[in-house]
């Protein structure tokens, strides 16, 4: 049995070594050349220092890529300088429901302040106070959108006003 298996084994290897060689022989691998051995290991350093999170000069990325490749660089950055400039252009709207949503936050921080020292009536004060702008907010934020639909692209993820939605009025 140990005999066969060692043959099938062999049949098998041999198979893959004959398929290999038939691979090679009709799509050869082109050498590199010196020069494009020396490229290739410049552009992984580049690489790896981006990764890293280092900066690459510019001059560098001209000297190892191509025009074109270049050029398509300082066309995706100047998009991103662009993306960039529009986000940072918020809507009055957006900011009058961020500044309630602070509003909020702060009111409920003094709440956990107080609370922490015992002093609880005023800390249900500022409880209060933080729910209350939490739904002033809610309810900006239902108005904005009702209005302009478009805004949902400044949020993180989809908003429902829905009755099981996630939404609710705390902080």
């Amino acid at each position: 049995m140990s005999e066969w298996f060692d043959s099938q084994k062999k049949q098998a290897s041999n198979f893959r070594e004959l398929l290999q060689e038939r691979i090679e022989r009709e799509n050869p691998r082109r050498n590199l050349t010196v020069e494009e051995t020396k490229r290739l290991a410049k552009l992984e350093k580049i690489a790896d220092k981006l990764k890293r999170g280092e900066n690459v000069q510019n001059r560098h990325l001209q000297t190892w890529l191509s025009e074109d490749e270049y050029a398509q660089i300082e066309a995706e950055w100047q998009e991103q300088l662009e993306l960039r400039n529009e986000l940072k252009d918020k809507p009055y709207d957006l900011k009058r429901y961020e500044e309630k949503l602070k509003q909020a936050t702060f009111n409920y921080n003094r709440a956990e302040g107080y609370s922490s020292k015992g002093k609880h009536d005023t800390a249900k004060k500022f409880y209060n106070k933080s729910e209350s702008l939490c739904e002033y907010a809610l309810e900006i934020l239902q108005e904005i959108l009702h209005y302009d639909s478009s805004l949902r692209v400044w949020f993180d993820r989809d908003i429902s006003f829905e009755v099981d939605g996630d939404l609710s009025a705390s902080a």
